[in-house]
């Protein structure tokens, strides 16, 4: 019979299988080619496309999605329904 690990065992498991890397898309200025690569921090940015293998390559930045929850993103925001002028 297979017993359920508990939620410590599982969290080292998965840091043991996979070691998470932040995601950055790249896309070439000579060709176009988009492509994305898990990098440390630490990396040095790609600058070499893998297609044109011109040094052309460039981060592409984007917006990133956000969700607030709840009724006010700030202590005084939904206040109590009354306002003061």
């Amino acid at each position: 019979m297979r017993m359920p690990l508990c939620m410590r065992e599982c969290q080292e498991t998965i840091a043991l299988l996979e070691e998470p890397l932040p995601t950055y898309h790249y896309r070439c200025k000579n060709c176009g080619y988009d492509f994305t690569e898990h990098q440390s921090f630490d990396d040095a940015p790609i600058t070499v496309c893998p297609e044109c293998h011109e040094e052309q390559v460039r981060k592409v930045y984007s917006a990133v999605p956000i969700e607030f929850k709840g009724h006010g993103f700030y202590r005084t925001d939904g206040g109590s329904g009354s306002s003061t002028k």
